[in-house]
C-alpha cells in the first residue's frame, strides 16, 4: 500500500490562519462568570509517579488480532470496491457553522481559558454524542492526507430500547466525520458507520462502543473500545472505506445491498487489540505523540465515574515495519507492550496528550454541563490552568472527551457538545499557572 503525502508541502494559508487566531472569539464573556463555589478543585496532584515494575506494566500489555484477509477481500467484493479519503470528502453530507453563527447554548460548551481561535458547530446530530477527535495532522508529519487537510470526528449514539424491550437500529452504534479542513471559512463533512466484519466477512455489525479516543496514524485509525466489545481498541483502514449501497437505519447487508444507520460510507474494522486480562486497565482517551522516537500511542486509564484515583498513564510505541503502517510495534507473539507508564492523582480524567516531557491531562469537576480542568503534569510536578478573578482551576469544557495536536500547525483540536473548536499549544501553556 502506497503511503500518500509524504512530500512536505510548502505551508500555504499562514496568513489565513494568523488572521483567524488573531481574531479572538467574543464567546466568552458570560462564562467567565462563575461562581465562588467552583473554585474549589482537586488539590495539587504533584508529580507524575513513574511504573516501572513487571507487575506495574504487564496488565497494559495488549495482544494484536488481525481480521482475516480474505473477510475483508470478501466483504470488498460484494459491496464493491473500496475507495479512498479524497472520494469520502468529495461527497459531503452537510457543512459546519462558523462559531458566531452558532447557538449560545452550543458555545457554552467552549473553553474560557485558553479561548478557542476556531470553532464551528454542528447540526443534524440529534440522538448522537460527540467524542474523540484526530486530523491528517496525526496522519502524516506535513498535516495533509495526499492533498487534503482533515479533522476526523468520532459519534456515538444514545439510542434506547424501544417500548417493546426490542433495541433501535441505531443504539450503541459509532461513526466518524471526515472533516474537510482544507478551507477554514467552510468545513463539510461526510459520515461513515464504525463496522466489524462479521461472518466470514459476508455481513458486518455496527461497533457497540462510544468514541471516546481516536488516533489516525499513516493509513490506520485507531479507536477505543469498551468492554462490551471485549477489546481495547479497533483498527480501520482508511483505504478501505465502503459505500453502503440501501438509504435506511438497519446496519449491514439488507434486502437489496447494504445499510449503515443512514450513512453512506462504512469503515470495517482490519484489526483489534486486546488487554491481557478481563480485569485489566483499558484505554480511554488516547492521542499521538510525535517528540518520540519512534512516534507514540498515550492513553489515559478509562475508569467508571465513582472512581477516586490513581489513574493510569501509558505510552506504546508505534512499528516502523514498511509492511505494519500505522500498527503499534509487537513481539513475535503479537503482544504490544507499554514503553512507559506513569501514575497521577488526577480522578475523572477525561483527555490525554502528551509533547515532549509534559502531559495534559482534561478531567471533569462536576457534571458534564459543569467546566472541567486542564492541567499540564510532569516527573517535577502539576500546574492548572486558571480563569476568573477567583482563580478557579474550571476553565476547560467539562465534556471534552479528546486532545488531538496537529503538529504542523502548533494547534490542539478538541470538541466538545456539538462545537469542534482549536487554539495553540502554546497558549495553553501561557496559560498554565
Amino acid at each position: 500500500m502506497k503511503h500518500r503525502g509524504r512530500h512536505r508541502r510548502r505551508r500555504r494559508g499562514r496568513a489565513l490562519r494568523a488572521a483567524l487566531a488573531g481574531t479572538a472569539l467574543a464567546l466568552t464573556a458570560a462564562a467567565t462568570l462563575i461562581s465562588t463555589s467552583q473554585a474549589t478543585d482537586a488539590d495539587d496532584p504533584g508529580a507524575l509517579k513513574p511504573l516501572t515494575a513487571p507487575a506495574e506494566t504487564a496488565p497494559l500489555r495488549l495482544t494484536e488480532h488481525e481480521v482475516p484477509r480474505d473477510w475483508l477481500d470478501r466483504l470488498s467484493s460484494r459491496m464493491g470496491r473500496p475507495v479512498g479519503v479524497g472520494a469520502v470528502l468529495a461527497d459531503p453530507d452537510g457543512a459546519l457553522r462558523d462559531a458566531e453563527d452558532c447557538p449560545a447554548d452550543d458555545r457554552r460548551a467552549l473553553p474560557v481559558e485558553p479561548a478557542a481561535t476556531r470553532a464551528y458547530c454542528w447540526t443534524g446530530t440529534d440522538g448522537w454524542r460527540s467524542g474523540a477527535v484526530t486530523t491528517s495532522g496525526d496522519a502524516d508529519d506535513d498535516g495533509r492526507w495526499g492533498e487534503h487537510r482533515v479533522v476526523l470526528s468520532g459519534w456515538s449514539h444514545e439510542g434506547r430500547p424501544a417500548r417493546d424491550g426490542t433495541a433501535t437500529a441505531e443504539r450503541g452504534l459509532a461513526r466518524v466525520a471526515f472533516v474537510d479542513a482544507g478551507d477554514p471559512a467552510g468545513l463539510r463533512y461526510t459520515w461513515a458507520l464504525l463496522a466489524v466484519p462479521v461472518d466470514g466477512g459476508r455481513d458486518y455489525r455496527g461497533l457497540g462502543s462510544p468514541v471516546s479516543g481516536m488516533v489516525w496514524y499513516q493509513d490506520k485509525l485507531l479507536v477505543t473500545a469498551g468492554r462490551g466489545e471485549d477489546s481495547a481498541l479497533y483498527v480501520y483502514d482508511v483505504d478501505r472505506v465502503l459505500r453502503a449501497t440501501v438509504d435506511g437505519m438497519p446496519v449491514g447487508r439488507v434486502p437489496g445491498g447494504w445499510s449503515a444507520a443512514g450513512a453512506r460510507y462504512v469503515l470495517p474494522a482490519v484489526a483489534s487489540y486486546r488487554p491481557a486480562g478481563a480485569d485489566a486497565p483499558r484505554p480511554g482517551g488516547i492521542s499521538l505523540d510525535r517528540s518520540t522516537a519512534p512516534d507514540s500511542l498515550v492513553a489515559h486509564e478509562a475508569v467508571p465515574g465513582d472512581h477516586d484515583g490513581p489513574t493510569r498513564l501509558w505510552r506504546y510505541a508505534f512499528s516502523d515495519a514498511p509492511r505494519r503502517t500505522g500498527l503499534l510495534a509487537t513481539d513475535p507473539l503479537s503482544r504490544a507492550h507499554p514503553v512507559e507508564a506513569y501514575e497521577t492523582e488526577l480522578t475523572d480524567v477525561r483527555s490525554v496528550l502528551s509533547h515532549r516531557s509534559g502531559w495534559y491531562l482534561g478531567r471533569m469537576t462536576g457534571t458534564p454541563d459543569e467546566r472541567g480542568s486542564l492541567w499540564r503534569q510532569d516527573g517535577e510536578g502539576a500546574r492548572p490552568i486558571r480563569c476568573g478573578a477567583d482563580e478557579t482551576h474550571r476553565c476547560w469544557s467539562g465534556r471534552t472527551a479528546s486532545l488531538s495536536h496537529w503538529q504542523e500547525t502548533g494547534e490542539v483540536w478538541s470538541q466538545s457538545g456539538r462545537m469542534l473548536f482549536a487554539l495553540p499549544l502554546a497558549s495553553v501553556d501561557r496559560s498554565l499557572d
